[in-house]
């Protein structure tokens, strides 16, 4: 079982609105993706409310196998929920490890 998890903050150029609603269509964008690619054993994107993160926006996924990570980065679902990604965020940081 293969973990994966990247963080992210929202730009800062951004409305207090344009955040909160950026960070929703990330988290619709990549739950979506989850249900079209095969190996995805759980997927889930969280929006910080804590004061005590530094991070806004959390994808916290597993998947079968590094085979499984490695489609799901190639889908063209995936691709395209990147790039509104790009347009919306600053300093991303990823983790992946096995189980």
């Amino acid at each position: 079982m293969v973990n994966h998890i990247v963080l992210w903050n929202l730009k800062e150029e951004l409305s207090e609105q344009e955040k909160k609603e950026a960070a929703l269509k990330i988290k619709s964008k990549l739950e979506a993706v989850a249900q079209k690619v095969q190996g995805v054993i759980s997927l889930k994107v969280e929006i910080n409310e804590m004061e005590s993160s530094n991070k806004d926006v959390a994808l916290i996924s597993k998947f079968e196998s590094k085979k499984a990570l490695e489609a799901y980065q190639i889908s063209p679902e995936h691709i395209e929920a990147g790039s509104y990604i790009k347009t919306v965020t600053t300093g991303r940081s990823c983790f992946d490890f096995c189980e």
